[in-house]
């Protein structure tokens, strides 16, 4: 027994001591540098930073931003995460910065066999399993701190498909509430969220509001006929082109990944009672091109309904598009349109949607879902943007605005007020001091 005890721990330190040996320096160069980085040789990194991206790097806007504002300021960056998209151009540019990819899921995982989701689902919710309590044992080892940004909460993202009762919830819960207290400071989109950490997870390592801004590519356009030349230049609008030119069509715009936390039926239904008093108590109120953009699971689902209402006659004076547009046509979409609608619920009630820092980012008004705790701390109501919690709620604003111009501009000028804040102007003096940058 005490022989076995012996071999045990023997093998435990040896496997210990050889993980310690094996890892990288705190300080030292990253493998997949840039040949010339711009620096001299004699100039060193301000510090070294890898940030882990748990998803797509190209997808994840926030955490290409962090990499873009270390490098920046004098910061050597080892971004990690999985490669499946193009990443912003600065960040495949700059020399101060690396990717690391991820290999991606084994393709016996991809698929949507329940019991396969059961055992392998959990491990992809941020902050994720097991990521976080590695990450935490890295940097113990490493004598390195850790900084969590935190978007959302894994386990309210899990409960959306197993509910909140469910055991891998609770665990999920759990899991993240012991592992973050490991972290030496915690950044969050909103201060809702840090309000939520406070007094629920108890943290007493720094708490730190991070308000996502615009990238610099999205920028309202100030001149009626340029906006009005592109969405005419759309293929999507080849339909109402006349209507367009002639300024009896007004455009609504809603990005969505077509998935059960976003109710896109919200917004057809709303169309649909739109149509039904432009076509009948309300004959002035323009028609509606609705330009849909984004990829997702139920998107097939819901153009067979679109289809089947248009049959019918339901969307007789709203016409609705979807589209899959590149980065600078969807910025120059959000600047020309007259409204943006998200359909954003929040699992947890204290996130925010970035498609909507985006729109204020194009100055472009929002009517988006407001039925939880951090919508203010984004939109001021009758501002920059309305919210509704309904799809009457979100027709009304429809025919009030498009039916009231010098309303809808009102709203514009208030958005377009907001996007003068960008990025910098909310990194620099957070988390640029934290990280002493600044």
């Amino acid at each position: 027994m005490i022989e076995s005890l012996i071999s045990i721990a023997f093998y435990l330190s040896t496997a210990i001591t050889a993980l310690i040996l094996l890892l990288p320096s705190q300080y030292g160069q990253s493998t997949t540098e840039k040949e010339d980085d711009g620096r001299g040789p004699s100039q060193k990194p301000k510090m070294t930073v890898q940030i882990l991206v748990l998803g797509d790097i190209g997808r994840s806007p926030r955490m290409q931003y962090h990499a873009l504002s270390i490098a920046k300021h004098g910061g050597q960056v080892d971004i990690i995460g999985y490669n499946e998209s193009e990443p912003h151009p600065d960040i495949l540019s700059h020399p101060g910065i690396s990717i690391v990819p991820l290999p991606p899921h084994p393709a016996a995982l991809q698929t949507s066999n329940k019991l396969l989701f059961l055992a392998f689902g959990p491990l992809k919710n941020p902050p994720s399993i097991p990521s976080l309590a590695v990450a935490s044992l890295v940097c113990f080892l490493r004598n390195t701190s850790l900084i969590i940004d935190w978007h959302n909460f894994g386990y309210s993202i899990l409960a959306l498909k197993l509910g909140t009762g469910h055991p891998l919830t609770q665990l999920s819960k759990w899991y993240e509430r012991t592992f973050c207290k490991y972290a030496t400071a915690h950044i969050c989109v909103t201060q809702a969220m840090v309000s939520i950490l406070k007094k629920d997870f108890a943290l007493k390592a720094p708490l730190l509001p991070l308000h996502d801004r615009p990238a610099s590519h999205f920028q309202p356009i100030p001149d009626n006929h340029a906006r009005r030349e592109f969405l005419v230049s759309l293929p999507e609008a080849q339909s109402v082109r006349e209507c367009l030119e002639s300024g009896n069509v007004q455009v609504v715009v809603s990005s969505t990944s077509w998935t059960p936390d976003e109710d896109f039926s919200i917004l057809i239904d709303a169309l649909c009672q739109y149509s039904e008093f432009a076509s009948t108590t309300k004959p002035y109120l323009p028609q509606i091109l609705a330009i849909i953009t984004g990829k997702g699971p139920q998107k097939d689902m819901y153009l067979e309904k679109i289809s089947c209402l248009e049959a019918a006659g339901k969307l007789k004076k709203a016409t609705i598009r979807t589209a899959w547009l590149s980065v600078s046509d969807y910025a120059q979409l959000l600047a020309s349109a007259s409204l943006g609608v998200s359909l954003h619920t929040s699992s947890s009630g204290v996130d925010l949607p970035m498609k909507v820092v985006d729109m204020f980012g194009a100055g472009l008004p929002v009517a988006g879902w407001s039925r939880f705790e951090a919508w203010p701390e984004l939109v001021t109501e009758g501002v920059n943007g309305m919210g509704f919690g309904s799809s009457g709620e979100l027709s009304a604003i429809l025919v009030d605005l498009l039916g009231n111009p010098n309303k809808l501009e009102k709203l514009r000028a208030g958005a377009e007020r907001e996007s003068s804040r960008r990025w910098d102007d909310e990194w620099d003096p957070v988390a640029g001091k934290l990280l002493r940058l600044i």
